[in-house]
């Protein structure tokens, strides 16, 4: 059974960090559109925002994928998304931003799966052996 549940959190870490590797991914070619829609929701600074989100996406993103310090990956992309979900997703009367809304906190879910139960068996786990 321990190596159903490592080979479960291998699939999640996987199908997790793919939704933030290419969002991250995404932001860095699509810099100056992602600026202005960040601009557009009110957003101070939103230069240095964006640069914040591509760190802890991509960075978080493959913390997870690799299970690289998968718990310190899974909490700072879990405080990411909270606030970013608040701020771009809070328009209860658009039927979409109730789905994104929803979608955001399905995957904070899985985050802190990740979290409480670590990376499993196959990852990296950032020890020295």
């Amino acid at each position: 059974m321990e190596r159903l549940s490592s080979v479960g959190m291998l699939v999640a870490r996987i199908l997790l960090s793919n939704v933030f590797l290419f969002s991250g991914v995404k932001k860095v070619f699509a810099f100056s559109a992602t600026q202005a829609y960040m601009t557009k929701y009110g957003m101070k600074m939103a230069g240095l925002f964006l640069v914040l989100a591509i760190l802890f996406e991509i960075g978080g993103g493959l913390m997870l994928l690799l299970g690289y310090l998968p718990r310190l990956g899974a909490l700072a992309l879990f405080l990411f998304l909270l606030p970013a979900t608040v701020v771009f997703h809070r328009d209860f009367a658009d039927p979409a931003q109730i789905v994104q809304f929803s979608k955001n906190a399905a995957i904070m879910g899985g985050l802190w799966a990740v979290l409480a139960a670590g990376g499993g068996e196959f990852a990296l786990r950032g020890r020295k052996r």
